[in-house]
Protein backbone atom coordinates (compact mmCIF):
# COMPACT_ATOMS: atom_id res chain seq x y z
CA UNK A 1 0.00 0.00 0.00
CA UNK A 2 1.44 3.39 -1.00
CA UNK A 3 1.79 6.16 1.61
CA UNK A 4 -0.95 8.79 1.79
CA UNK A 5 -0.04 11.49 -0.79
CA UNK A 6 -1.34 14.43 1.24
CA UNK A 7 0.55 13.95 4.52
CA UNK A 8 4.25 14.79 4.12
CA UNK A 9 5.17 13.02 7.36
CA UNK A 10 3.81 9.74 6.06
CA UNK A 11 5.21 10.25 2.56
CA UNK A 12 8.67 10.86 4.01
CA UNK A 13 8.49 7.60 5.95
CA UNK A 14 8.20 5.77 2.66
CA UNK A 15 11.59 7.17 1.63
CA UNK A 16 13.29 5.54 4.63
CA UNK A 17 11.71 2.09 4.18
CA UNK A 18 13.93 -0.46 5.97
CA UNK A 19 15.80 2.01 8.17
CA UNK A 20 15.09 1.66 11.89
CA UNK A 21 12.43 4.10 13.07
CA UNK A 22 11.57 3.09 16.62
CA UNK A 23 13.28 1.05 19.31
CA UNK A 24 10.82 0.37 22.12
CA UNK A 25 10.05 -2.22 24.81
CA UNK A 26 8.04 -4.12 22.17
CA UNK A 27 11.05 -4.46 19.85
CA UNK A 28 12.82 -2.73 16.96
CA UNK A 29 10.69 -1.42 14.08
CA UNK A 30 11.47 0.05 10.66
CA UNK A 31 9.73 2.84 8.80
CA UNK A 32 8.10 0.16 6.64
CA UNK A 33 6.77 -1.46 9.82
CA UNK A 34 5.39 1.92 10.89
CA UNK A 35 3.58 2.39 7.58
CA UNK A 36 2.15 -1.13 7.63
CA UNK A 37 1.07 -1.06 11.28
CA UNK A 38 -0.44 2.43 11.14
CA UNK A 39 -2.37 1.41 8.01
CA UNK A 40 -3.86 -1.51 9.96
CA UNK A 41 -4.82 0.76 12.82
CA UNK A 42 -6.39 3.20 10.37
CA UNK A 43 -8.38 0.38 8.79
CA UNK A 44 -9.61 -0.78 12.19
CA UNK A 45 -10.71 2.75 13.06
CA UNK A 46 -12.45 3.29 9.73
CA UNK A 47 -14.37 0.01 10.03
CA UNK A 48 -15.42 0.17 6.38
CA UNK A 49 -16.13 3.91 6.24
CA UNK A 50 -14.20 6.11 3.85
CA UNK A 51 -12.94 8.79 6.25
CA UNK A 52 -13.17 9.62 9.97
CA UNK A 53 -13.67 13.25 8.95
CA UNK A 54 -11.98 14.69 12.03
CA UNK A 55 -13.72 12.42 14.54
CA UNK A 56 -11.83 12.51 17.83
CA UNK A 57 -10.02 9.34 18.79
CA UNK A 58 -8.75 9.27 22.39
CA UNK A 59 -5.96 6.80 23.02
CA UNK A 60 -4.14 5.62 26.12
CA UNK A 61 -0.86 3.77 25.72
CA UNK A 62 2.51 3.93 27.45
CA UNK A 63 5.38 5.44 25.47
CA UNK A 64 6.30 2.76 22.98
CA UNK A 65 5.49 1.17 19.65
CA UNK A 66 1.74 0.88 20.20
CA UNK A 67 1.54 4.61 20.92
CA UNK A 68 3.31 5.55 17.68
CA UNK A 69 1.34 3.14 15.50
CA UNK A 70 -2.00 4.29 16.93
CA UNK A 71 -1.15 7.99 16.61
CA UNK A 72 -0.19 7.59 12.97
CA UNK A 73 -3.19 5.33 12.36
CA UNK A 74 -5.57 8.00 13.63
CA UNK A 75 -3.98 10.58 11.35
CA UNK A 76 -4.08 8.30 8.31
CA UNK A 77 -7.76 7.53 8.93
CA UNK A 78 -8.58 11.26 8.94
CA UNK A 79 -9.19 11.50 12.69
CA UNK A 80 -8.01 13.86 15.41
CA UNK A 81 -5.56 12.19 17.81
CA UNK A 82 -6.33 12.89 21.48
CA UNK A 83 -3.48 11.43 23.60
CA UNK A 84 -4.42 10.55 27.17
CA UNK A 85 -1.99 10.68 30.08
CA UNK A 86 -1.07 7.35 31.64
CA UNK A 87 -0.55 9.19 34.95
CA UNK A 88 -4.07 10.62 35.12
CA UNK A 89 -6.77 9.14 37.39
CA UNK A 90 -10.09 7.97 35.89
CA UNK A 91 -11.82 11.28 36.62
CA UNK A 92 -9.28 13.20 34.51
CA UNK A 93 -9.45 10.63 31.71
CA UNK A 94 -13.23 10.91 31.72
CA UNK A 95 -13.03 14.70 31.52
CA UNK A 96 -10.79 14.64 28.43
CA UNK A 97 -12.79 11.91 26.67
CA UNK A 98 -16.08 13.72 27.30
CA UNK A 99 -14.79 17.22 26.58
CA UNK A 100 -13.25 16.04 23.29
CA UNK A 101 -16.47 14.16 22.52
CA UNK A 102 -14.36 11.21 21.38
CA UNK A 103 -16.24 8.73 19.22
CA UNK A 104 -13.57 6.05 19.65
CA UNK A 105 -11.27 5.16 22.57
CA UNK A 106 -8.20 3.00 22.03
CA UNK A 107 -6.32 1.53 25.00
CA UNK A 108 -3.21 -0.54 25.55
CA UNK A 109 -3.99 -3.81 27.42
CA UNK A 110 -2.18 -2.49 30.52
CA UNK A 111 -4.77 0.29 30.79
CA UNK A 112 -7.82 -1.28 29.16
CA UNK A 113 -9.67 -2.11 32.37
CA UNK A 114 -8.97 1.31 33.84
CA UNK A 115 -10.22 3.27 30.83
CA UNK A 116 -13.08 1.00 29.67
CA UNK A 117 -15.57 2.24 32.32
CA UNK A 118 -14.89 5.91 31.55
CA UNK A 119 -15.29 5.21 27.82
CA UNK A 120 -18.80 3.85 28.30
CA UNK A 121 -21.09 4.54 25.37
CA UNK A 122 -18.23 4.96 22.91
CA UNK A 123 -16.57 2.52 20.57
CA UNK A 124 -13.71 0.82 22.41
CA UNK A 125 -10.65 -0.88 20.93
CA UNK A 126 -7.47 -2.35 22.36
CA UNK A 127 -4.16 -1.74 20.65
CA UNK A 128 -3.58 -5.45 19.82
CA UNK A 129 -6.98 -5.59 18.15
CA UNK A 130 -6.32 -2.45 16.14
CA UNK A 131 -2.87 -3.64 15.06
CA UNK A 132 -4.28 -7.00 13.95
CA UNK A 133 -6.80 -5.50 11.52
CA UNK A 134 -6.49 -6.17 7.82
CA UNK A 135 -5.36 -3.27 5.62
CA UNK A 136 -7.87 -1.39 3.53
CA UNK A 137 -8.30 1.80 1.48
CA UNK A 138 -7.31 5.01 3.29
CA UNK A 139 -8.54 8.55 2.69
CA UNK A 140 -6.47 11.40 1.32
CA UNK A 141 -5.87 13.73 4.28
CA UNK A 142 -5.13 17.38 3.59
CA UNK A 143 -2.72 19.33 5.79
CA UNK A 144 -5.33 21.94 6.63
CA UNK A 145 -7.37 19.42 8.57
CA UNK A 146 -7.26 19.08 12.36
CA UNK A 147 -4.66 16.55 13.46
CA UNK A 148 -4.25 16.59 17.22
CA UNK A 149 -5.85 17.81 20.42
CA UNK A 150 -3.52 18.14 23.42
CA UNK A 151 -4.99 19.31 26.70
CA UNK A 152 -3.36 22.19 28.54
CA UNK A 153 -2.25 21.86 32.14
CA UNK A 154 -5.17 23.98 33.29
CA UNK A 155 -3.38 26.59 35.44
CA UNK A 156 -6.60 28.61 35.33
CA UNK A 157 -9.86 26.69 35.09
CA UNK A 158 -10.30 23.24 33.59
CA UNK A 159 -7.87 22.08 30.89
CA UNK A 160 -8.67 23.15 27.34
CA UNK A 161 -8.20 21.08 24.21
CA UNK A 162 -5.55 22.77 22.03
CA UNK A 163 -6.29 21.86 18.42
CA UNK A 164 -3.47 21.80 15.87
CA UNK A 165 -3.74 21.01 12.19
CA UNK A 166 -1.35 18.82 10.23
CA UNK A 167 0.06 22.05 8.78
CA UNK A 168 0.67 23.41 12.29
CA UNK A 169 2.50 20.23 13.29
CA UNK A 170 4.58 20.33 10.10
CA UNK A 171 5.56 23.96 10.73
CA UNK A 172 6.58 23.19 14.31
CA UNK A 173 8.67 20.21 13.22
CA UNK A 174 10.33 21.81 10.19
CA UNK A 175 11.38 24.81 12.29
CA UNK A 176 13.17 22.55 14.79
CA UNK A 177 14.64 20.34 12.06
CA UNK A 178 16.30 23.44 10.57
CA UNK A 179 17.35 25.07 13.84
CA UNK A 180 18.75 21.95 15.50
CA UNK A 181 20.02 20.32 12.27
CA UNK A 182 18.22 16.98 12.62
CA UNK A 183 19.29 14.31 10.12
CA UNK A 184 18.66 10.65 9.36
CA UNK A 185 21.90 9.86 11.18
CA UNK A 186 20.48 11.02 14.52
CA UNK A 187 19.46 8.74 17.37
CA UNK A 188 17.43 10.27 20.19
CA UNK A 189 16.33 8.79 23.51
CA UNK A 190 12.74 9.61 24.46
CA UNK A 191 12.05 9.66 28.20
CA UNK A 192 9.27 12.27 28.23
CA UNK A 193 5.51 11.67 28.59
CA UNK A 194 3.61 11.57 25.33
CA UNK A 195 0.63 13.74 26.19
CA UNK A 196 2.65 16.99 25.89
CA UNK A 197 4.20 18.61 22.81
CA UNK A 198 7.72 18.32 24.26
CA UNK A 199 7.69 14.56 23.77
CA UNK A 200 5.20 14.35 20.90
CA UNK A 201 6.64 17.04 18.63
CA UNK A 202 10.16 17.95 19.72
CA UNK A 203 11.35 14.37 20.07
CA UNK A 204 9.12 11.76 18.44
CA UNK A 205 7.77 13.60 15.40
CA UNK A 206 11.03 15.43 14.66
CA UNK A 207 12.89 12.11 14.71
CA UNK A 208 10.40 10.43 12.38
CA UNK A 209 10.33 13.42 10.00
CA UNK A 210 14.14 13.32 9.77
CA UNK A 211 14.30 9.56 9.20
CA UNK A 212 16.19 9.20 12.48
CA UNK A 213 15.94 6.55 15.19
CA UNK A 214 13.78 7.22 18.24
CA UNK A 215 14.53 4.99 21.21
CA UNK A 216 11.65 5.00 23.69
CA UNK A 217 11.75 4.22 27.40
CA UNK A 218 8.30 3.55 28.88
CA UNK A 219 9.19 5.72 31.90
CA UNK A 220 12.10 7.77 33.10
CA UNK A 221 14.75 5.83 35.01
CA UNK A 222 18.05 7.58 35.68
CA UNK A 223 20.19 4.43 35.61
CA UNK A 224 18.54 3.20 32.40
CA UNK A 225 19.20 6.56 30.74
CA UNK A 226 22.83 6.55 31.85
CA UNK A 227 23.28 2.99 30.52
CA UNK A 228 22.19 4.12 27.05
CA UNK A 229 24.37 7.22 27.25
CA UNK A 230 27.39 5.11 28.23
CA UNK A 231 26.98 2.94 25.12
CA UNK A 232 27.72 5.96 22.95
CA UNK A 233 25.10 5.53 20.21
CA UNK A 234 22.87 8.48 21.08
CA UNK A 235 23.29 11.82 19.33
CA UNK A 236 20.48 13.84 21.00
CA UNK A 237 18.76 14.01 24.36
CA UNK A 238 15.91 16.27 25.45
CA UNK A 239 14.46 16.55 28.93
CA UNK A 240 13.09 18.86 31.62
CA UNK A 241 15.18 20.40 34.43
CA UNK A 242 13.89 17.87 36.97
CA UNK A 243 15.24 15.01 34.87
CA UNK A 244 18.64 16.65 34.57
CA UNK A 245 18.75 17.12 38.34
CA UNK A 246 17.98 13.42 38.84
CA UNK A 247 20.65 12.45 36.33
CA UNK A 248 23.13 14.64 38.17
CA UNK A 249 22.26 12.90 41.45
CA UNK A 250 22.68 9.47 39.85
CA UNK A 251 26.05 10.50 38.40
CA UNK A 252 27.26 11.78 41.76
CA UNK A 253 26.23 8.53 43.47
CA UNK A 254 28.11 6.37 40.93
CA UNK A 255 31.66 5.08 41.40
CA UNK A 256 34.53 6.95 39.65
CA UNK A 257 34.83 4.52 36.72
CA UNK A 258 31.13 4.67 35.97
CA UNK A 259 31.19 8.46 36.22
CA UNK A 260 33.99 8.52 33.64
CA UNK A 261 32.02 6.30 31.21
CA UNK A 262 28.89 8.36 31.64
CA UNK A 263 30.68 11.64 31.01
CA UNK A 264 32.42 10.22 27.94
CA UNK A 265 29.05 9.05 26.59
CA UNK A 266 27.71 12.59 26.91
CA UNK A 267 30.69 14.05 25.07
CA UNK A 268 29.92 11.81 22.07
CA UNK A 269 26.44 13.35 21.74
CA UNK A 270 25.94 16.43 19.57
CA UNK A 271 23.03 18.15 21.35
CA UNK A 272 21.29 18.15 24.72
CA UNK A 273 18.18 20.29 25.24
CA UNK A 274 16.24 21.47 28.30
CA UNK A 275 12.74 22.90 28.31
CA UNK A 276 9.17 22.96 29.69
CA UNK A 277 10.34 24.82 32.82
CA UNK A 278 12.97 27.37 33.75
CA UNK A 279 16.43 25.80 33.95
CA UNK A 280 18.25 26.86 37.14
CA UNK A 281 21.68 28.23 36.28
CA UNK A 282 23.28 26.02 38.92
CA UNK A 283 21.79 22.95 37.19
CA UNK A 284 23.13 24.14 33.82
CA UNK A 285 26.58 24.72 35.26
CA UNK A 286 26.74 21.38 37.09
CA UNK A 287 25.56 19.53 33.97
CA UNK A 288 28.25 21.27 31.94
CA UNK A 289 30.87 20.07 34.43
CA UNK A 290 29.59 16.49 34.17
CA UNK A 291 28.81 16.23 30.46
CA UNK A 292 30.79 18.91 28.63
CA UNK A 293 27.47 20.20 27.23
CA UNK A 294 25.94 23.62 27.73
CA UNK A 295 22.28 22.68 27.70
CA UNK A 296 20.32 24.37 24.92
CA UNK A 297 17.34 26.06 26.54
CA UNK A 298 14.29 26.93 24.46
CA UNK A 299 10.79 28.29 24.99
CA UNK A 300 7.44 27.02 23.80
CA UNK A 301 3.99 25.93 24.88
CA UNK A 302 1.14 23.67 23.82
CA UNK A 303 -0.49 26.31 21.61
CA UNK A 304 2.61 27.23 19.58
CA UNK A 305 5.08 24.36 19.74
CA UNK A 306 8.46 26.06 20.08
CA UNK A 307 8.99 29.79 19.49
CA UNK A 308 12.42 30.69 20.88
CA UNK A 309 15.69 28.80 21.11
CA UNK A 310 19.30 29.34 22.01
CA UNK A 311 21.45 28.60 18.95
CA UNK A 312 22.81 25.20 18.04
CA UNK A 313 25.98 26.95 16.92
CA UNK A 314 26.78 30.08 18.85
CA UNK A 315 26.48 31.46 22.35
CA UNK A 316 24.00 29.80 24.69
CA UNK A 317 23.32 32.22 27.50
CA UNK A 318 22.40 30.78 30.91
CA UNK A 319 18.99 32.04 32.00
CA UNK A 320 17.95 32.99 28.45
CA UNK A 321 15.78 31.17 25.90
CA UNK A 322 17.43 32.61 22.81
CA UNK A 323 15.91 34.11 19.69
CA UNK A 324 12.91 33.36 17.44
CA UNK A 325 13.05 30.05 15.60
CA UNK A 326 12.85 29.88 11.79
CA UNK A 327 9.38 30.78 10.55
CA UNK A 328 8.25 32.16 13.91
CA UNK A 329 7.56 35.83 14.69
CA UNK A 330 7.81 37.00 18.32
CA UNK A 331 7.16 40.40 19.89
CA UNK A 332 6.80 41.90 23.38
CA UNK A 333 3.85 44.19 24.12
CA UNK A 334 2.47 46.19 27.04
CA UNK A 335 -0.96 45.72 28.60
CA UNK A 336 -2.57 47.71 25.77
CA UNK A 337 -0.92 45.61 23.08
CA UNK A 338 1.66 48.16 21.97
CA UNK A 339 5.25 46.98 21.38
CA UNK A 340 7.48 47.85 24.33
CA UNK A 341 10.72 49.80 24.16
CA UNK A 342 13.96 47.78 23.92
CA UNK A 343 15.04 46.46 27.32
CA UNK A 344 11.56 46.78 28.82
CA UNK A 345 9.50 43.75 29.91
CA UNK A 346 6.38 42.83 27.99
CA UNK A 347 4.02 39.98 27.25
CA UNK A 348 5.27 37.50 24.68
CA UNK A 349 3.09 37.32 21.57
CA UNK A 350 3.70 34.85 18.75
CA UNK A 351 2.61 34.63 15.11
CA UNK A 352 3.29 32.00 12.44
CA UNK A 353 2.15 28.74 10.88
CA UNK A 354 3.19 26.97 14.08
CA UNK A 355 0.37 28.59 16.09
CA UNK A 356 -2.61 26.37 16.92
CA UNK A 357 -6.00 26.64 15.27
CA UNK A 358 -8.38 26.86 18.24
CA UNK A 359 -9.38 25.79 21.72
CA UNK A 360 -11.82 22.95 21.20
CA UNK A 361 -15.40 24.24 21.29
CA UNK A 362 -14.37 27.36 23.17
CA UNK A 363 -14.74 30.20 20.63
CA UNK A 364 -14.66 32.92 23.30
CA UNK A 365 -11.44 31.60 24.83
CA UNK A 366 -9.93 31.31 21.34
CA UNK A 367 -10.87 34.89 20.49
CA UNK A 368 -9.44 36.16 23.79
CA UNK A 369 -6.15 34.34 23.13
CA UNK A 370 -5.43 36.39 20.00
CA UNK A 371 -4.80 40.09 19.40
CA UNK A 372 -4.54 41.36 15.83
CA UNK A 373 -3.48 37.90 14.63
CA UNK A 374 -0.89 37.42 17.39
CA UNK A 375 -1.26 34.69 20.02
CA UNK A 376 -1.05 36.06 23.55
CA UNK A 377 1.07 33.62 25.54
CA UNK A 378 0.50 35.13 28.97
CA UNK A 379 4.27 34.98 29.60
CA UNK A 380 6.32 38.07 30.36
CA UNK A 381 9.86 38.45 29.01
CA UNK A 382 12.55 40.99 28.31
CA UNK A 383 15.02 41.19 25.40
CA UNK A 384 18.62 41.86 26.42
CA UNK A 385 21.35 42.07 23.79
CA UNK A 386 19.04 40.31 21.34
CA UNK A 387 18.24 37.33 23.59
CA UNK A 388 14.89 36.73 25.28
CA UNK A 389 14.73 36.12 29.02
CA UNK A 390 11.46 34.81 30.46
CA UNK A 391 10.35 36.57 33.65
CA UNK A 392 7.37 34.28 34.26
CA UNK A 393 3.65 33.82 33.80
CA UNK A 394 1.77 37.10 33.92
CA UNK A 395 -0.92 35.50 36.14
CA UNK A 396 1.39 33.54 38.48
CA UNK A 397 5.04 34.60 38.33
CA UNK A 398 4.75 38.38 38.07
CA UNK A 399 4.20 39.72 41.59
CA UNK A 400 2.90 43.26 42.03
CA UNK A 401 4.31 44.52 45.33
CA UNK A 402 4.77 48.05 46.62
CA UNK A 403 4.15 49.52 43.17
CA UNK A 404 6.72 47.29 41.45
CA UNK A 405 6.34 44.26 39.18
CA UNK A 406 8.72 41.56 40.36
CA UNK A 407 9.61 38.27 38.67
CA UNK A 408 9.16 35.28 40.97
CA UNK A 409 11.47 33.30 38.67
CA UNK A 410 14.32 35.76 39.16
CA UNK A 411 13.93 35.66 42.94
CA UNK A 412 13.92 31.85 42.86
CA UNK A 413 17.06 31.83 40.75
CA UNK A 414 18.77 34.12 43.24
CA UNK A 415 17.69 32.08 46.28
CA UNK A 416 19.02 28.88 44.70
CA UNK A 417 22.48 30.46 44.84
CA UNK A 418 22.41 30.23 48.65
CA UNK A 419 24.47 27.19 49.70
CA UNK A 420 21.76 26.07 52.12
CA UNK A 421 18.86 26.11 49.62
CA UNK A 422 18.16 22.98 47.56
CA UNK A 423 14.92 24.12 45.88
CA UNK A 424 12.29 26.80 46.29
CA UNK A 425 9.06 28.23 44.92
CA UNK A 426 8.19 31.94 45.21
CA UNK A 427 4.65 33.27 45.22
CA UNK A 428 2.81 36.51 45.82
CA UNK A 429 0.24 36.46 48.62
CA UNK A 430 -2.41 39.18 48.92
CA UNK A 431 -1.40 41.85 51.42
CA UNK A 432 -3.39 44.99 52.40
CA UNK A 433 -0.28 47.18 52.63
CA UNK A 434 1.87 46.03 49.73
CA UNK A 435 -0.76 44.61 47.36
CA UNK A 436 1.11 41.31 47.34
CA UNK A 437 3.68 40.00 49.80
CA UNK A 438 6.58 37.94 48.44
CA UNK A 439 6.81 34.53 50.09
CA UNK A 440 8.83 31.42 49.44
CA UNK A 441 8.48 27.76 50.31
CA UNK A 442 11.90 26.18 50.33
CA UNK A 443 13.69 22.91 50.87
CA UNK A 444 17.02 23.16 52.64
CA UNK A 445 20.01 21.25 51.38
CA UNK A 446 20.54 17.98 53.26
CA UNK A 447 17.95 19.03 55.82
CA UNK A 448 20.22 21.72 57.27
CA UNK A 449 18.89 24.41 59.59
CA UNK A 450 18.55 27.78 57.87
CA UNK A 451 17.54 30.67 60.17
CA UNK A 452 14.96 32.91 58.54
CA UNK A 453 16.77 36.12 59.52
CA UNK A 454 20.01 34.90 57.92
CA UNK A 455 18.28 34.09 54.63
CA UNK A 456 16.38 37.39 54.66
CA UNK A 457 19.58 39.38 55.03
CA UNK A 458 21.39 37.36 52.38
CA UNK A 459 18.50 37.67 49.92
CA UNK A 460 17.88 41.39 50.58
CA UNK A 461 21.45 42.24 49.59
CA UNK A 462 21.34 40.26 46.36
CA UNK A 463 17.85 41.35 45.40
CA UNK A 464 18.65 45.06 45.77
CA UNK A 465 18.49 45.64 41.97
CA UNK A 466 14.79 44.76 42.05
CA UNK A 467 14.04 47.91 44.13
CA UNK A 468 11.91 46.09 46.67
CA UNK A 469 10.63 48.14 49.64
CA UNK A 470 13.31 47.93 52.33
CA UNK A 471 10.92 47.02 55.13
CA UNK A 472 9.09 44.36 53.10
CA UNK A 473 9.27 40.96 54.72
CA UNK A 474 10.90 39.15 51.83
CA UNK A 475 11.09 35.51 52.81
CA UNK A 476 9.17 33.05 54.88
CA UNK A 477 10.43 29.49 55.16
CA UNK A 478 8.47 26.27 55.63
CA UNK A 479 9.98 22.84 56.33
CA UNK A 480 8.33 21.28 53.27
CA UNK A 481 9.43 19.40 50.21
CA UNK A 482 10.48 21.27 47.06
CA UNK A 483 7.63 22.93 45.21
CA UNK A 484 7.43 22.80 41.42
CA UNK A 485 5.95 25.54 39.27
CA UNK A 486 2.70 23.66 38.81
CA UNK A 487 2.22 23.73 42.60
CA UNK A 488 2.56 27.49 42.99
CA UNK A 489 -1.15 28.05 43.74
CA UNK A 490 -0.87 25.43 46.49
CA UNK A 491 2.19 27.21 47.86
CA UNK A 492 0.22 30.45 48.03
CA UNK A 493 -2.56 28.68 49.93
CA UNK A 494 -0.03 27.54 52.54
CA UNK A 495 0.94 31.12 53.28
CA UNK A 496 -2.58 32.49 53.09
CA UNK A 497 -3.97 29.92 55.54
Amino acid sequence: MSPDPDLPLVARAGEHDDRTAVVAPEGTFTYRDLLDSSARVASALLQGTADLREARVAFLAPPGWDYVAVQWGIWRAGGIAVPLAVSHPPAELRYVIEDADASVVVAHPDFAEAVRPVAEGRRFLTTPGALAAGPGPLPAVEEGRRAMMVYTSGTTGRPKGVVTTHANVRAQVVSLIEAWEWSADDRVLLVLPLHHVHGIVNVLTCALWAGAVCEILPRFDADAVWERVEEGELTLFMAVPTIYRRLITAWEEADPERRRRRSEGCVRMRLMVSGSAALPVQTLERWREISGHTLLERYGMTEIGMALSNPLRGERRPGYVGVPLPGVEVRLVDEEGSPVEPGMPGEVEVRGENVFREYWRRPEATAEAFRDGWFRTGDVAVVEDGYYRILGRRSVDIIKTGGYKVSALEIEETLRMHPGVAECAVVGVEDPEWGERICVALETRDGAELPLEELQGWARERLAPYKLPRDLRLVEALPRNAMGKVLKPEVAKLFAS
